[in-house]
């Protein structure tokens, strides 16, 4: 029998959702069974799946089963050093450079984002695997490896919660820099399109209409501030945020961003000496009223540089 004591970071979650954390060997299917026969209490008494979790509840699971922790505890393992911009008690913002994945890939270097993020945190003492049953810090959005900027790291429960619900609702505003080839006419403008994703070949199409259920539209503004004769400097915001928007979305016009290779026709990349693209996240705003932002509230009309 394994029992749980509920923490801070685990208030308010769904129980099923907790124990398929802690779990990963069961199945929903299973959990519901399993509270069905009363394998699974909560504060000694029958429960329900949907119950959500109070500070100190305690959570009794009646099955031949162990809590699966990360053995590996890879973050532990990592050198690299964090570009903090901003760090409060419940959010970390850093300055991502370029050549790092945010997240494990197929290098399986231990030298992610999150993980560098993750070790430092526990150095700090700001956060520990061992007093958790479930949360880790965790990524609010991504960046591409080889795309510099802000990303925002949540150190708690309540604040990553908080951020996914303002990223959804478009109160989280992200603007980048970026140098595209050629001279874009208007110079500023709101580019609207469709994305589909490919994750066999891990790119994405940029279309004028839905080709997909996968397809999912796409807004880019963007105000053109300076020019040579071959290419043009770029203040752009995300209105949405979605896999390569920016890349793909701007070669889609025939601007792409120099230094790209994926999106970019080879005879145009080939022109370009630069080694990486040339894109930077470089501003972030909250953009909203405290009463919204929860745990958060400090942060309304926040705006954070590189």
């Amino acid at each position: 029998m394994e029992e749980i004591i509920v923490k801070n970071n685990d208030i308010n979650k769904r129980l099923d959702n907790f124990l398929l954390k802690l779990f990963p060997t069961f199945s929903r299917t299973n959990i519901y069974r399993l509270i069905r026969i009363k394998k699974i209490k909560v504060n000694d008494k029958k429960t329900q799946f949907d119950y959500r979790l109070q500070i100190n509840d305690k959570v009794q699971v009646f099955v031949n089963q162990t809590i699966q922790k990360d053995d590996d505890l890879v973050f532990l393992k990592t050198n690299g050093k964090l570009k903090i911009v901003y760090e409060d008690a419940n959010i970390l913002i850093v300055n991502k450079p370029i050549g790092i994945s945010v997240h494990d890939d197929e290098s399986k270097s231990p030298n992610t984002l999150i993980n560098i993020a993750k070790k430092y945190l526990f150095d700090t003492k700001a956060w520990d695997y061992r007093n958790e049953n479930s949360f880790t810090p965790a990524l609010v959005h991504r960046l591409d490896r080889n795309t510099q900027g802000l990303v925002i790291i949540a150190k708690n429960a309540c604040a990553l919660k908080t951020l996914n619900e303002l990223i959804k609702e478009h109160k989280i505003r992200k603007f980048y820099k970026a140098t595209v080839h050629g001279i874009i006419d208007p110079k500023q403008g709101l580019l609207k399109h469709f994305l589909t994703p490919n994750k066999a070949t891990k790119i994405v199409t940029i279309t004028n209409k839905q080709i997909s259920p996968l397809s999912k539209q796409i807004v880019t503004k963007y105000t053109t501030v300076s020019h040579t004769l071959a290419t043009s400097e770029l203040d752009i915001e995300l209105i949405t945020g979605r896999t390569h928007q920016i890349r793909a979305h701007f070669a889609y016009i025939g601007h792409p961003l120099v230094g790209e290779r994926k999106y970019t026709n080879k005879s145009v990349s080939e022109t370009s000496k630069d080694k990486y693209q040339q894109l930077c996240a470089y501003k972030i705003i909250f953009d909203f009223n405290k009463e919204e932002g929860g745990c958060l509230s400090y942060l309304s009309h926040k705006t954070i540089h590189v």
